[in-house]
């Protein structure tokens, strides 16, 4: 019922319109304006100069007075009326007045004429016998043309109709010869009322509905374009405003690239402030915050670079002491968990200075101080360029580096604490580089990962450890299981677990030869697939490690959730072993956990000869470390099983 009532009160012009679509009713009606005082204008124009020539040419100059009281006075009426319409519509129209109120007077009197004029024009030739056009053309013109709310064209309409029926119905009929109006004429009468109403208020329900569809349209197209530069959560601007302005101020002419400088600020701990108190929360932070930088730099430009990050193009003079009073105004917005603002500056060195590459940097100089807590700014300068240098290299030739073979496998022994054989070896990969010479994993690991592209470093390393497989055996060496470190990325980025199958089918590897290792970090960043490929690895026959055990805060969950063979102990726990206490117990029962939960444990990180036999007399099934051997790569570790330093496990023997 609401829905009908609602339907009802627009369609008859009681509901309450919005500016915009009143604004289109009135440019609606100035436009028809237009052409009907065009219109009004020559017919009046022609109508005075035929009466002229009329009086002219059969000399009735000497009632003169008459026509014009009783013709020239009205279609002069009528046409300075048409006169001031279309001088206002064609003004409005071309922006020079907005005075709805003027132009709305205007309109009403302008249809008041023209009714007026139809009336008195058909009453005289009504009074002939003759056809009451006019009235009829001017009612049609003004109702029709214009488009009125229905009670509007109710009003004017049926107060038109009404009057001039009134006062023809108290003339002589020149057809009849009597007083008053005939069946037929008021029949006719009423039908053509009916008629007008219909036509205004179909034509201003048509023009409401095209009004509504253009005002959505706009809405559609503002809020386009409002997103298109306005960081939706934040409402700052958001990158593609920031490269696009930022280009400008780079090249105007009048900007003092001397003193010029990109700001990267990175809320550190968001993340933890996220899960502690909710997105929500966390969404209020965000703005907060934003506000907070674009208020401190006003005048410069600033913009939400991405979740916690934003970026600021700014003026050197100042920027340091802002950059501090906004860290100390972060630091009171922190509850129990600590917030840190870290910023990373770069001033662009030359005159080609590039918006992106200008934001890397200043971001790689904020990434530099994370976890530092002692320093929220650091300068982009030589030796960050060195390294930024190195990532860009890093990111630009990995596939060269995969293709032409240096991406190398070093080998790190694993043994068994009860009599010190190798029963497994961990592939870890070193970028032996034409240009950089041997890179460990520390130079490009991060980085592969922050780029995405760590899983082709990972393909290439279980390529590699299958074709050492598939040639040791061929050549007669003996070999053992070895495991590889697999990227959490790796499960989102490819189908790591098929590739897997497929290439150990390639090269005829036997499953139980393969390892995969994964850190407890990643299985705790992400809980919805990687439950699922650590089943589908099990289940294809490959034993499963968990990786660096006691680093991260949430292990008792892990075991409580996922299913291992092996625990690898992280060194960490080593560490203090000789001097901290506490760390005999805690190792002993982290064992006596792995024989309960019946998974194999390792422990890495092996340096001295005292730690192995505590491990080995604890039961500790597996040691790693620089006790027994650096990673070293397969020809190495061949060297040192021959020279009698390492010995392999008698099962793997041939």
């Amino acid at each position: 019922m609401k829905k009908v009532m609602k339907w009802l009160s627009g369609g008859l012009g009681f509901e309450k319109q919005s500016k915009y679509v009143n604004e289109y009713f009135f440019r609606a009606n100035m436009r028809a304006s237009i052409y009907m005082s065009v219109v009004v204008i020559v017919l009046e124009i022609w109508m005075i100069i035929r009466l002229t020539n009329t009086i002219i040419t059969n000399h009735l100059q000497d009632n003169f007075m008459h026509y014009f009281e009783k013709y020239y006075i009205n279609y002069i009426i009528l046409l300075v009326s048409g006169i001031m319409m279309l001088v206002f519509s064609l003004r409005y129209i071309r922006g020079k007045t907005n005075n709805h109120g003027v132009g709305q007077c205007i309109k009403w009197i302008f249809t008041f004429v023209c009714i007026y004029f139809g009336i008195k024009i058909s009453m005289n030739d009504y009074a002939k016998g003759e056809q009451i056009l006019t009235f009829l053309t001017m009612e049609l013109f003004s109702m029709c043309l214009l488009t009125w709310k229905p009670l509007a064209a109710f009003i004017i309409s049926g107060g038109s109709y009404l009057y001039f029926f009134i006062r023809i119905n108290d003339m002589v009929a020149v057809n009849t010869g009597e007083v008053g109006t005939t069946l037929a004429t008021q029949i006719n009468f009423f039908t053509m009322w009916i008629s007008t109403m219909m036509v205004c208020v179909a034509n201003y329900n048509n023009t409401r509905l095209q009004a509504l569809k253009d005002e959505n349209l706009e809405q559609i197209n503002a809020y386009l374009s409002k997103i298109s530069v306005e960081d939706e959560l934040t409402g700052i601007h958001n990158m593609v405003y920031f490269r696009s302005e930022g280009e400008k101020v780079l090249h105007y002419v009048i900007t003092d690239k001397e003193n010029i400088l990109f700001l990267f600020f990175d809320i550190e701990n968001f993340k933890s402030y996220n899960e502690k108190y909710g997105f929500q929360a966390g969404n209020e932070l965000l703005i907060k915050i934003a506000h907070m930088i674009e208020e401190a730099f006003t005048g410069s430009l600033v913009s939400r670079f991405s979740d916690d990050h934003f970026v600021v193009l700014t003026s050197v003079e100042g920027a340091q002491n802002k950059v501090g009073q906004l860290s100390g105004e972060i630091k009171k917005l922190q509850k129990e968990v600590h917030l840190e603002l870290k910023c990373g500056a770069y001033k662009p060195a030359d005159d080609k200075a590039d918006i992106s590459q200008a934001c890397d940097r200043a971001r790689f100089a904020c990434n530099s101080i994370k976890k530092h807590y002692d320093r929220t700014l650091r300068y982009y300068d030589k030796s960050l360029e060195d390294k930024f240098q190195l990532k860009q290299y890093i990111v630009n030739n990995i596939d060269t580096a995969i293709e032409n073979g240096y991406i190398k496998v070093f080998y790190q022994p694993v043994v068994n604490t009860e009599d010190s054989s190798i029963c497994g070896l961990e592939a870890l990969a070193r970028w032996q580089d034409p240009n950089y010479g041997l890179l460990p994993p520390g130079a490009f690991i991060d980085i592969l990962e922050e780029y995405r592209q760590i899983y082709k470093l990972d393909l290439c390393m279980v390529e590699s450890v299958c074709r050492d497989y598939r040639e040791s055996v061929e050549s007669g060496e003996p070999f053992v299981p070895v495991s590889l470190n697999f990227s959490r990325l790796d499960f989102e980025l490819c189908d790591i677990v098929g590739s897997l199958c497929e290439i150990v089918e390639k090269y005829n590897v036997p499953k139980e030869f393969i390892d995969i290792e994964i850190t407890e970090s990643a299985l705790t960043d992400q809980q919805d697939f990687l439950p699922n490929a650590i089943k589908s690895l099990r289940s294809f026959g490959y034993k499963v490690w968990l990786d660096d055990f006691g680093s991260g805060y949430s292990s008792l969950n892990v075991l409580k959730d996922y299913h291992f063979d092996v625990l690898k102990i992280d060194m960490k726990f080593l560490t203090g072993f000789d001097s901290n206490e506490k760390t005999r117990p805690i190792l002993e029962n982290i064992v006596d956990l792995t024989k309960q939960l019946k998974m194999v444990s390792l422990t890495e990180g092996v340096e001295t000869k005292e730690q192995f036999d505590f491990l080995s007399h604890i039961g500790c099934n597996r040691a790693q470390g620089y006790l027994f051997s650096k990673p070293v790569p397969i020809e190495k570790l061949r060297e040192k099983i021959a020279a009698g330093e390492l010995r392999v496990s008698k099962e793997y023997m041939h």
